[in-house]
């Protein structure tokens, strides 16, 4: 799934372990995120909606 993660994480200058700190989850998570090799739980990319502000749809493109 494509997504904004790293561009919305680099817009606030944090490092992905800062990201995760933030979210409560590894940096190796963030890491696949990002990279598309893993999508984010339902409950995790809410959590991600929120900490940026967003909804889930502007950070997350399945592509449909």
């Amino acid at each position: 799934m494509k997504n904004r993660l790293r561009v919305l994480r680099a817009e606030r200058e944090w490092s992905q372990a800062e990201l995760a700190m933030h979210l409560e989850v590894s940096r190796q998570a963030i890491n696949a995120i990002e990279t598309g090799k893993h999508d984010p739980s339902l409950a995790l990319a809410f959590r991600i909606a929120r900490l940026f502000g967003m909804a889930i749809h502007e950070i997350f493109d399945d592509g449909l």
